[in-house]
């Protein structure tokens, strides 16, 4: 059995795979890191291996505390990838997208694809039907959008995340979740609109923490799951150990 962790900008998810069947998800704070782990070691004895992708801010030694029960595995640049890395600036890549990157590469083979991650950030990955990894785009998320019409307003207030009425705003309220929440639709649905005028063959796969909110609002079909770096962390360990 393995125990996948991301480490993202906010929090901690985790899942534990035997092979590719997921048994089970699992959503923490960084400050429950430790005990959310031995919890998670107690429900799942034959956990033998721990796969890390980290953009956040905890330590490596956070999970190093378990090499001497787990082989530890910290996902890098250095590793196997299923795919031609052609970005400009390779090692700045962040480990998240070349992991999106891989799924999409082993999951839709022989496809152009390109990956929407909906989460703190949102960040657009594609990768053409040879493989190659030609770079994509970073936005700010729903809720950095939300926090930054407040923090650099004088008078605008901190909302959350809400369905807008109409996309005529009737309110200051009503007029901010329609400007955020259409706005990033709108952003999406044109993103996906320039790669598909240049490409055929497509799959656009949606993943993060909005996935559910924003699926059902984008006029273009999808393939939504919201569960696809947890998936794509497995698939690129079994890839890692096939091909190291």
């Amino acid at each position: 059995m393995i125990l996948v962790v991301d480490v993202g900008n906010t929090r901690i998810k985790g899942a534990v795979f035997e092979d590719a069947i997921l048994f089970e998800i699992f959503v923490f704070s960084k400050m429950e890191l430790q005990k959310n782990i031995e919890n998670i070691l107690k429900k799942f004895e034959k956990i033998t291996d721990l796969v890390v992708s980290s953009v956040g801010d905890v330590e490596k030694q956070s999970f190093s505390a378990y090499n001497k029960v787990l082989n530890v595995h910290f996902l890098s640049h250095e590793d196997p990838f299923p795919f031609y890395n052609c970005y400009a600036t390779p090692k700045t890549l962040g480990i998240d997208r070349m992991v999106l990157a891989a799924g999409a590469t082993l999951e839709f083979p022989n496809q152009n694809r390109l990956v929407i991650d909906a989460g703190t950030c949102v960040t657009y990955d594609f990768i053409d039907q040879e493989n190659n990894y030609l770079g994509g785009a970073i936005a700010p998320g729903l809720r950095l959008r939300y926090e930054a019409l407040h923090n650099f307003t004088a008078k605008l207030p901190l909302l959350s995340l809400e369905s807008p009425k109409d996309f005529i705003g009737t309110s200051t309220s009503e007029s901010i979740h329609s400007g955020v929440v259409n706005g990033f639709v709108y952003e999406i649905d044109g993103f996906i609109d320039e790669y598909k005028a240049r490409y055929s063959n497509f799959i656009i796969i949606l993943t993060g923490g909005d996935t559910d909110f924003l699926a059902k609002r984008l006029k273009n079909t999808i393939f939504a799951n919201s569960n696809f770096l947890l998936e794509s962390l497995n698939q690129t360990f079994q890839y890692k150990i096939k091909n190291d």
